[in-house]
C-alpha cells in the first residue's frame, strides 16, 4: 500500500506574487496527481492573499511538493510592498511523524512540529 503523508497548509502573498504563485503551480503537467491539491480562493480580501494547499500524497511524492514550495519561497518581493512571501504547512509522515515548512526569508525551513499540533494526526 505504501507510505503516506498528509500535507496542510496555506501562503500569504500580494496580487505580483500570486499571479507568479498561480504560473508555479500550473506548470505542473495536468497529469500531475497533487497537483490538484491547490486552492486559489476565487476572491481575495483586503492586502493579503491567501492559496492553500491540502492533500495527503505518498510519501515518494513529498519533493515535489517541496520543490513547488521552495519555487514559491524564491518568488521576489513585489516593487509595491517589498514583503516575501511566507507560508505554514504542517506535513504528517504516516512514520516519521509531524514536521513543520515554513516559507520566510526566501527559503523554507523544516523543523519538528510542536507537540501542540500533534492532535491533527490523531
Amino acid at each position: 500500500m505504501g507510505v503516506f503523508v498528509r500535507i496542510r497548509g496555506w501562503l500569504e502573498c500580494d496580487d505580483q506574487q500570486l499571479t507568479q504563485v498561480k504560473e508555479i503551480v500550473q506548470a505542473d503537467d495536468a497529469d500531475q496527481t497533487y497537483s490538484g491539491g491547490w486552492t486559489f480562493p476565487p476572491r481575495q480580501y483586503n492586502f493579503t492573499n491567501w492559496v492553500f494547499y491540502g492533500a495527503e500524497l505518498r510519501a515518494q511524492s513529498v519533493d515535489w511538493f517541496l520543490d513547488r514550495l521552495r519555487s514559491v519561497a524564491r518568488v521576489p518581493a513585489s516593487a509595491d510592498g517589498g514583503d516575501l512571501i511566507t507560508a505554514l504547512h504542517f506535513v504528517s509522515h504516516e512514520v516519521d511523524g509531524m514536521s513543520e515548512w515554513q516559507v520566510r526569508e526566501g527559503t523554507v525551513l523544516i523543523r519538528a512540529a510542536s507537540q501542540d499540533y500533534q492532535f491533527l494526526d490523531e
